[in-house]
């Protein structure tokens, strides 16, 4: 009897320190997305800022979904790569969807000495373009068209013809902030976050589709796009 109690307060000690394990990693994976998003809408805002050189309006209003990354980190020896994390939203009845958590990464080949962080906004403006971001990866200039995306007064002839593009992309490093042609870049879904912030099994689908609300913790992204562009799906 004394053996098989001691067993079970054995048992029961090491499932409340998987739970609690378990509780300890959930925080700290959803503090991570709140941070993601929290970083996202301050490069977009400080990106909008700048009247002159930042995306134009009438461009934007064009976007079905906004992706921003933040600090992708490029670095290496001859052979080099980039990767980071980011959020994304899209246009859904009631506004800008809740946001969805994403990963990038990509190689590139050249001489590249030590590491560059650089932010870079997507902006999805078409519908296909916007089905390739509810895949679970798709890789840019492959499974989606993509062109540098016109910057400050560059409008008229020049942005229509980007416009044909699924995919609009820009890059900000070190100040300077421009449309960038990112062709072998690929994007994945990341799942941890995404089912930090809206339960287990939950997909970047739902979430951009506008099918759950948005917490209140991670909104501030989709807000910041309201901002600048209000116009719904």
């Amino acid at each position: 009897m004394k053996r098989n109690r001691t067993t079970l307060i054995g048992s029961l000690a090491l499932l409340l320190a998987l739970l609690v394990g378990l509780t300890g990693e959930g925080y700290a994976q959803k503090k991570d997305a709140i941070k993601q998003a929290l970083k996202a809408s301050d490069v977009f805002k400080e990106i909008m800022a700048t009247t002159d050189n930042s995306i134009p309006l009438a461009v934007l209003d064009k976007a079905v979904c906004v992706a921003v990354f933040p600090d992708v980190i490029k670095g290496g020896f001859i052979i080099g790569g980039r990767g980071g994390r980011g959020v994304a939203s899209c246009r859904a009845k009631g506004g800008w969807s809740a946001p969805a958590y994403f990963e990038l990464a990509g190689g590139s080949v050249g001489l590249q000495i030590g590491a560059q962080s650089t932010d870079f906004v997507l902006l999805f403006v078409s519908s296909d373009g916007m089905k390739s971001l509810l895949k679970s990866k798709f890789e840019m200039g492959g499974d989606a068209s993509v062109a540098a995306g016109p910057v400050g007064r560059q409008v008229g002839a020049a942005t229509d013809l980007r416009l044909d593009a699924q995919i609009l992309s820009y890059s900000r490093s070190k100040g300077l902030f421009a449309g960038l042609e990112l062709k072998g870049t690929v994007i994945r879904q990341e799942t941890r976050n995404n089912e930090a912030v809206y339960g287990d099994g939950v997909k970047a689908e739902a979430i951009l589709r506008g099918d759950l609300a948005s917490p209140a913790d991670v909104k501030i992204f989709p807000t910041t796009l309201e901002r600048y562009s209000k116009r719904r799906r």
